[in-house]
């Protein structure tokens, strides 16, 4: 196991703005932190991929591990520090001990290409230590006060990007050095540069961003939105269906077809964001072929409309709304059986179960509601 790769994938996202961490959201059909973990995934030099991320985002990280990289990779998700660097030292601690080469990499990078991983793996077998990086297109000033006090020369300065491939026992020694003298700094590099080794660099890719801004996001995606909201009641002698998955209760729910709430709210969603009418007037209920038809059949429909229209599903967030059963049980099994369905990351499906306090047909469990908001986005 002679290359191993750390991603750094614990951030929260706070200038981007984002509620929760950035390497989450969704770019191109997939997650920031997707594009990277599948590079690697395909590059047979390396045999080890290690991500590090936070606590809560730790469930949702290792989905996407699996669902990415196959199972002849060794693969580990590790929790983070309070700093970036406390995380890449978390994550080299938890490589096998045979490790020669490590490549450290953001995960807030989802532009890097195998091109420049290969060239960085090559010099680092002589070099020891190689950083990616570009030259910058502006004149740099340093600043003080708002008042220029040094111009560099541009053709010496050069930005610094990821992946940062070293010898895994001299990035090893440089990081527990920086610890034991309560070094910080913004990369890897400079931590063996302060050890006093040299640093050689291979041009990166401009298009190799990190992901840091709203600005940063593509800006060639228009995205559709839609909401969709449905309620049926409960009964006895039905069965419980939500999202395709059938719940364990007392009372179901009544409908024309099976009244799966949540994937009638999460059609009309997706017909209301392609503004292809509602799923009344495609499966009306005074047609006897739909009558207790599974609501996940209906959905593959609008699916295969929605691909006709080249349009792609780009994230969904759903809100159940029921006093009992408790739902937070099913919440995985429902992402994961619509993901399926949908061929989207889970990762990109959020779902909500909350009660009304006692309060309505709902806190009188007399019903059961849903309301989605889906993003759509086109593929032609």
């Amino acid at each position: 196991m002679g290359v191993a790769v750390v991603i750094v994938a614990a951030g929260a996202g706070r200038r981007m703005g984002a509620e929760g961490n950035k390497v989450l959201l969704p770019v191109n059909g997939k997650t920031v932190l997707s594009h990277s973990l599948e590079l690697f995934a395909k590059l047979d030099e390396i045999g080890e991929i290690v991500v590090v991320t936070r606590e809560v985002d730790r469930q949702v990280v290792e989905e996407l591990v699996t669902r990415a990289v196959p199972g002849d990779k060794c693969t580990k998700v590790v929790l983070g520090g309070k700093e970036r660097q406390e995380s890449v030292y978390f994550g080299l601690k938890a490589l096998a001990p045979q490790t020669e080469w490590v490549i450290i990499h953001d995960g807030a990078r989802p532009y890097i290409s195998a091109d420049v991983v290969r060239t960085g793996l090559a010099a680092v077998k002589e070099q020891l230590a190689v950083g990616v990086a570009v030259p910058v297109k502006d004149t740099i000033k340093r600043v003080q006060d708002g008042m220029i006090i040094e111009t560099p020369p541009r053709e010496e300065l050069w930005a610094m990007q990821t992946p940062q491939i070293f010898s895994y026992p001299l990035i090893r020694q440089a990081h527990e050095q920086a610890q034991a003298q309560g070094v910080l700094a913004t990369d890897d590099c400079a931590l063996v540069e302060i050890m006093g080794h040299s640093v050689y660099i291979v041009q990166g890719e401009y298009r190799n961003i990190k992901i840091t801004t709203p600005e940063d996001l593509p800006k060639e995606e228009n995205f559709l939105i839609g909401f969709g909201y449905d309620v049926h009641r409960l009964i006895k002698d039905r069965p419980l269906v939500l999202a395709g998955v059938e719940i364990p209760h007392s009372l179901g729910l009544l409908g024309h077809s099976d009244a799966d709430v949540v994937t009638h709210a999460l059609m009309d969603a997706l017909l209301g964001a392609a503004g292809l009418g509602d799923i009344g007037e495609l499966f009306p209920d005074t047609d006897p072929s739909y009558k207790g038809i599974s609501s996940i059949v209906l959905l593959e429909q609008v699916l295969a409309r929605l691909s006709e229209q080249g349009l792609r599903i780009n994230n969904l967030d759903i809100t159940i709304m029921a006093q009992k059963p408790k739902l937070s049980p099913w919440k995985g099994q429902m992402r994961s059986n619509l993901a399926q369905v949908m061929e989207l990351e889970e990762a990109l499906i959020n779902i909500k179960a909350t009660t009304a306090e006692g309060l309505g047909f709902v806190g009188r469990e007399e019903g059961i509601a849903a309301q989605v908001v889906a993003s759509l986005r086109s593929i032609t």
